[in-house]
């Protein structure tokens, strides 16, 4: 029996049993996700009813990604410890209550990061712990496509994130915007605590090692960790950013502001959607060729579409968009790789240190990055200090900072492959 997911059909050799738990899995998380990038969707709008700069908006993006880390890192290792699938749903709710408070109580900057920040300690013990709950189900020589569903569930879900937001705002307000998607978390949050009722915690050995050998001087591993980094560094600046380009390439064009940020947040939805198909095709070739091979090939061509892309601001609408599709593919589908090749270069009994430790440096970058790329724009948009997107005319410098971070990952897995560690540890790393 084949069952589809993005068009790419699961292997057959998956037990049955394996595939409905997959599959359902991968739908709570697709609701879950939809508070992802809410505030992306809505930013142009919240950004003007505020009059802050673009440095600032940028900042309650970057305080989602701190709140993030602080859960992710502590959370994640937890799962070392006690059942994942506790912390999974407990998070999920969480991100149900504090996303509907943002919506309902957010009035200014102040308050908006702090909800901001607790709206990401929610998210932040949900994709760590599930990936794990993925990794040990499935066996090595088949977990690159099955995190790779699982990644493309996230990827999906923060595309519906965005454009359930952007409609909901342009026919009516941000605020409801952000409430709707906090509604559609608490439908995945319900279904995951069927889906992970039978979920039982396997205690695991301890190995020689220990932490320190198995973890912090495992150089292959932090190689691994080292191109994650790059990969959150590069993906949400873009990410945080996009929606707010789209729309002043719609200003620019002769839109009112109402009207383009509503079509720029539902051609966004589309454009991260697309990195959805491309999660799944990237697991299931790195099965095949190699994680090194894989995530190398797929972050060059990404970082080279950091590079250019915000150049063409004012070119043919259709070719930005055109453009923003194929960015969109490889900037998210080397992130499963990620996943799925730290997993193979550590202990299991200390994977989820490992993950929590993938998840410190990933979202280090990852909140930094929205805050730097509205700090470039800024000087490099002096008229921008309005404090208003239509101002902004060079992106170029912005979108460019993405890529020059995206590079050190294919330099990390080229250190990674030069490793004689590596060809003892995974047959994964080719």
């Amino acid at each position: 029996m084949h069952i589809f997911l993005g068009k790419i059909p699961l292997e057959t050799e998956l037990r049955d049993k394996d595939q409905h738990w997959l599959l359902n899995f991968c739908l709570a998380y697709t609701f879950i996700m939809f508070v992802f990038l809410n505030y992306a969707a809505v930013l142009p709008l919240v950004q003007k009813e505020w009059g802050i700069s673009n440095t600032a908006a940028g900042s309650i993006f970057s305080a989602y990604q701190v709140g993030y880390i602080l859960s992710a890192v502590l959370l994640t290792y937890l799962t070392d410890r006690i059942n994942a699938k506790y912390i999974f749903i407990c998070s999920a709710f969480w991100s149900v209550i504090t996303n509907a408070l943002f919506a309902l109580f957010a009035t200014e900057l102040n308050s908006a990061i702090i909800l901001r920040g607790l709206a990401g300690i929610g998210m932040g013990g949900t994709y760590m712990p599930g990936l794990k709950l993925v990794a040990e189900r499935f066996g090595s020589e088949k977990r690159g496509r099955a995190v790779g569903f699982y990644t493309s569930a996230f990827v999906f879900g923060a595309s519906l994130s965005v454009l359930i937001s952007g409609l909901v705002a342009s026919f009516s307000n941000w605020r409801l915007a952000i409430f709707t998607t906090a509604m559609g978390t608490l439908i995945g949050a319900v279904i995951s605590v069927d889906v992970l009722r039978d979920v039982d915690f396997r205690p695991q050995p301890q190995p020689e090692q220990g932490l320190r050998g198995e973890v912090l001087k495992n150089k292959p591993a932090l190689m691994m960790i080292v191109s994650y980094a790059a990969h959150m560094w590069e993906m949400y600046g873009m990410r945080g950013w996009l929606a707010a380009y789209l729309t002043a390439n719609f200003l620019r064009s002769g839109y009112s502001m109402g009207r383009a940020a509503g079509i720029a947040a539902t051609l966004t939805a589309l454009i991260v959607a697309i990195g959805g198909f491309a999660t799944s095709a990237a697991g299931f070739f790195s099965d095949r060729i190699g994680r090194t091979r894989t995530i190398t090939l797929i972050m060059t061509i990404s970082a080279l579409h950091s590079l250019a892309f915000g150049w063409l601001f004012g070119a043919s609408l259709p070719l930005i968009i055109l453009v923003g599709f194929t960015y969109s593919f490889f900037v998210v589908a080397e992130s499963p790789v990620q996943s799925a090749g730290l997993t193979e270069l550590v202990a299991y009994r200390y994977l989820g240190a490992a993950l929590g430790l993938q998840t410190l440096f990933g979202f280090l970058a990852a909140s930094v990055s929205p805050t730097f790329f509205g700090y470039v724009l800024d000087i490099t948009n002096p008229v921008a200090s309005v404090r208003n997107v239509a101002t902004v005319s060079i992106w170029g410098w912005a979108f460019m900072a993405l890529g020059v971070g995206a590079i050190m990952g294919p330099l990390a897995m080229i250190l990674l492959r030069r490793s004689p560690e590596s060809q003892k540890m995974a047959r994964g790393m080719r």
